[in-house]
C-alpha cells in the first residue's frame, strides 16, 4: 500500500464486501490505486459493498478518485454501493459528480478524428498561416513605402544599434563558419582532383562555390539563427509586456517603428557580410592549397581570379540582399504572431528561425533556377 492512506477488507456472511478505511487520504499523502480491490470484487457472490470511514484522518480529492474507481469498477460487475459510511461532505461530492456525467468525447484520448477531418484541419491552419505571412508582407511593403517618401516613423538611433548587432557583432561567427566552410570545400576537392592531377582548380571550385551559392547561404543561414531569432524574441517579449498594443494605442505603427528598422539593418549588413564571407572562405580555401597541394600563394590567388567573374560576385550579393529581407519578415513576422506567455516567446523563436531556413533554402532554389534560364 501506499504509505499513508490505507484501507482494509472484510467479507459478511451475507456476501458484502466491507473496506474500511483509515489515514490521512489525501493527494499528498498518497492514495492506494483501486485495482487493489478488483480482485476482492471478483470473487463470486459478492453483492454488496459498504465503507467505514471511523479511521479517516483527512481527506481531499484523491479520496473521491479512489471511491469513483471502486465504483466504476462495482458498476461492471453489478455489485450495489453503500456510501452510509462516508462523512457526509464526501457523499455530497460523489452526488455531484453522478448529477453531471461526463460528456461522451470530451477525454482527448477518447477523441477519434477521420483522416479526412485531420487533412482538413491542416489544410484550414496551412492557409490561415499564408494569408497571415502575406498580410505581414502587405504591410510591411506599405512601410516601406511611407518610409521611402520620407514618412517612415521609427528612431534613427535604434537603426544604428540594430546595424551594429547585424553587422559588426555578427563578424566573429560568420568568420569562423566562412572559413570552415572554405576548406572543407578546398579538401573535398583536392581529394578528387590530386586524382587526376588537377588540384591547382581546387581555387576555382572554391572561389565559384564561395562567391555563387555558399559565401551568401552560410551567412544567411548563421544570421538566421543569430539575429532572426533574436527579433522574434524581442519582439515576442514585447508581445508579452503590451508594449506593442501601447504603440498603437498612441498611433505609431509597429510595421515601421519596430520592423523598418529590423529589416534595414540586415538588408544593409547582408551584402556586406556576403562579401566578407567569401573572402574568408577563399581564405580556408588557400589554406589548404597552400599546405596540402603545395600550391604557392600567388599561383592560388591568379587561379581564384581567373575564375571568379564580377557577375558571379553580384549574384551572391543579390541573393544575399534577398535571404537578409527573408530573415527580417520572417522573424518579425514570428516575434508579432507571439502569444501572450514567456513558453510562446520561445516557440515563436524556433519558428522564426525554421521557417527563416526553409525560406532562404526555397529562394537559392529558385535562384539558381533563374540564373539558369538567364545563362548566369
Amino acid at each position: 500500500m501506499t504509505a499513508g492512506a490505507d484501507f482494509s477488507v472484510r467479507r459478511g456472511d451475507d456476501g458484502s464486501l466491507a473496506v474500511a478505511l483509515s489515514g490521512p487520504w489525501t493527494l499528498a499523502a498518497g492514495v492506494p490505486p483501486a485495482e487493489t480491490l478488483e480482485k476482492e470484487l471478483g470473487v463470486s457472490g459478492t453483492s454488496r459493498v459498504t465503507f467505514d470511514s471511523s479511521g479517516l484522518t483527512a481527506w481531499d480529492s484523491g479520496v473521491l478518485t479512489f471511491l469513483t474507481a471502486v465504483g466504476g469498477l462495482c458498476a461492471e460487475r453489478g455489485v450495489t454501493v453503500d456510501r452510509a459510511g462516508l462523512p457526509v461532505g464526501v457523499q455530497k461530492l460523489l452526488a455531484l459528480a453522478e448529477a453531471v456525467p461526463e460528456r461522451k468525447g470530451a477525454r482527448a484520448d477518447e477523441m477519434d478524428e477521420s483522416v479526412l477531418e485531420r487533412v482538413g484541419k491542416a489544410t484550414l491552419s496551412g492557409t490561415a498561416a499564408i494569408r497571415e505571412t502575406l498580410e505581414f508582407v502587405g504591410r510591411v511593403t506599405v512601410a516601406a513605402g511611407r518610409l521611402c517618401i520620407g514618412r517612415g516613423r521609427f528612431r534613427r538611433s535604434d537603426l544604428a544599434v540594430f546595424v551594429q548587432q547585424a553587422g559588426a557583432e555578427a563578424l566573429p561567427i560568420v568568420t569562423l563558419i566562412s572559413f570552415l566552410v572554405g576548406l572543407i570545400l578546398a579538401f573535398v576537392g583536392a581529394v578528387q582532383l590530386i586524382q587526376f592531377g588537377a588540384s591547382i582548380y581546387v581555387a576555382n571550385l572554391v572561389g565559384i562555390a564561395m562567391v555563387r551559392d555558399m559565401g551568401a547561404m552560410m551567412t544567411a543561414i548563421v544570421m538566421a539563427g543569430r539575429t532572426g531569432a533574436s527579433y522574434a524574441a524581442q519582439l515576442g517579449s514585447m508581445k508579452v509586456t503590451q508594449e506593442v498594443d501601447a504603440l498603437t494605442t498612441m498611433g505609431i505603427s509597429p510595421m515601421e517603428f519596430l520592423v523598418m528598422p529590423r529589416l534595414l539593418a540586415l538588408l544593409f549588413m547582408m551584402p556586406l557580410l556576403c562579401l566578407y564571407s567569401d573572402f574568408v572562405g577563399m581564405l580556408g580555401g588557400a589554406a589548404v592549397g597552400v599546405s596540402m597541394l603545395d600550391l604557392s600563394a600567388t599561383t592560388y590567388y591568379n587561379q581564384t581570379i581567373a575564375a571568379v567573374k564580377l557577375s558571379d560576385i553580384a549574384g551572391g550579393v543579390l541573393k544575399a540582399s534577398v535571404y537578409g529581407v527573408l530573415i527580417a519578415v520572417f522573424g518579425c513576422l514570428r516575434g508579432m504572431q507571439s502569444g501572450s506567455s514567456s513558453s510562446a516567446v520561445g516557440e515563436a523563436t524556433t519558428a522564426a528561425v525554421v521557417s527563416s531556413i526553409v525560406a532562404i533554402v526555397t529562394a537559392c532554389g529558385a535562384f539558381a533556377v533563374l540564373f539558369y534560364l538567364l545563362g548566369i
